[in-house]
């Protein structure tokens, strides 16, 4: 158990926390690639919410006065239709209905709750529970729950990512509370308000619509006829084959981000635009070489590669090097060492330069930014395992380069 979560235990009692293993970390993640879907988004979410359903099922079956078994809703196999679309799961309790939201952010200060699981009827549950994954230090809190009737009275909702938004003290911390009450009280159905109803012909013009992901709903359809599509199971099961299908079909125009595959650097086999530390500094002016020997955290390093990058800033010289160290565990992670040189003959990178770690689903892990006369910035050094999907991110004014990487299990 880390002591990160040793101290939330201390300073939180009434919260639950589980520890989580790195085999959970991996299966989590096998699933999520075995199940496929339509966006490196959709597929992040799918992994939070498959390692997030997976520990809380595990703690269910150590409650000795649950009575019934859990159940996932509507069913296992019809996850990934879910995950394509929204963040959370619904388990059923006998008649209690319960929805897991997951976040992997590392200041979990507010709870959103995306739209659909509050305004679609046959999504609607009693409980909301907050959910907060962190995965560089392997374990899940569960901040609190709420209820259907406290959303509707006291939640905001916000237009922009459609989701309702309630403050962490309107939380309740102790999920026993939840348990309790569910004895003392009969479930109450929530008052709910009804969807339209959706034609044949509005059903195929919308799944003509929304057949190719976008990160918003298109203009020209409404939350309203959104929700009604995804209430119906069958349809919303042929919108993600749709979006399966169409995301094969266009490979060769699909603008994906390339994903750095980091486990082959070992091999010494690097993706396009990226070289072997040696084979850039080459190419550079021997003060650059001369830089990054000379620090000390990098001596140590088994793979180190590095890219030039240009900012595309024509009034200065904005080139630098992103230079990225790799150094295998014992425990099968990886400790990643990141930084950011100028390049060319410069001696200090642009003031107000901006590098920034970011989760698989785009959250800031870390930030750290250039003054007026530093030689390099670096982020804090930081563990991968197997599994794992995260971004660098250079950013300078209007200009932002963003390189995706990912991790598989090392071989020998």
């Amino acid at each position: 158990m880390k002591s990160e979560m040793n101290d939330l235990m201390v300073l939180y009692p009434d919260k639950l926390w589980l520890d989580l293993s790195d085999q959970e970390q991996q299966t989590a993640w096998q699933i999520s690639a075995q199940n496929h879907y339509s966006n490196p988004t959709a597929r992040w979410n799918a992994y939070l919410n498959c390692l997030c359903l997976n520990a809380f099922l595990d703690w269910l079956k150590e409650e000795p006065d649950l009575g019934e078994t859990p159940k996932v809703w509507p069913s296992d196999h019809q996850l990934p239709s879910i995950w394509e679309f929204v963040n959370g799961t619904c388990l059923t309790v006998g008649e209690l209905r319960l929805v897991l939201i997951p976040s992997d952010k590392s200041n979990l200060t507010e709870f959103r709750i995306p739209q659909e699981w509050v305004d679609i009827p046959n999504w609607v549950a009693n409980y909301y529970l907050a959910v907060q994954i962190n995965l560089e230090e392997n374990w899940i809190g569960v901040w609190g729950y709420t209820t259907y009737q406290q959303i509707r009275k006291k939640a905001k909702y916000d237009l922009m990512d459609r989701t309702y938004l309630l403050d962490e003290e309107d939380l309740i911390a102790d999920i026993n509370v939840m348990w309790v009450a569910r004895e003392v009280c009969s479930v109450q159905k929530p008052e709910l308000k009804m969807l339209p109803k959706l034609s044949s012909v509005q059903i195929e013009k919308l799944l003509k619509q929304l057949e190719q992901w976008t990160p918003d709903l298109p203009e020209n359809v409404s939350e309203q006829e959104w929700m009604a599509l995804l209430a119906l199971d069958k349809k919303r099961q042929d919108l993600y084959q749709k979006r399966l299908t169409k995301h094969k079909g266009n490979l060769v125009t699909y603008s994906q981000p390339l994903v750095n595959n980091l486990s082959k650097w070992f091999q010494n086999v690097f993706e396009a635009g990226w070289h072997s530390f040696d084979t850039l500094v080459s190419s550079q002016q021997n003060t650059l070489a001369v830089q990054f020997r000379s620090d000390a955290t990098l001596n140590e390093v088994r793979v180190k590669g590095a890219k030039l990058i240009d900012l595309g800033m024509q009034l200065r010289n904005t080139a630098v090097v992103l230079l990225i160290g790799l150094t295998s565990e014992i425990d099968e992670k990886v400790s990643i060492r990141v930084q950011l040189h100028p390049a060319n003959e410069e001696v200090y990178l642009p003031p107000d330069l901006k590098l920034l770690l970011l989760s698989g689903s785009g959250n800031i892990l870390q930030e750290v930014q250039s003054r007026s006369h530093d030689n390099f910035i670096q982020l804090k050094k930081f563990k991968s395992p197997p599994g794992r999907n995260f971004s660098l991110q250079v950013t300078l004014g209007d200009i932002s380069i963003k390189e995706d990487f990912m991790l598989e299990k090392l071989v020998g």
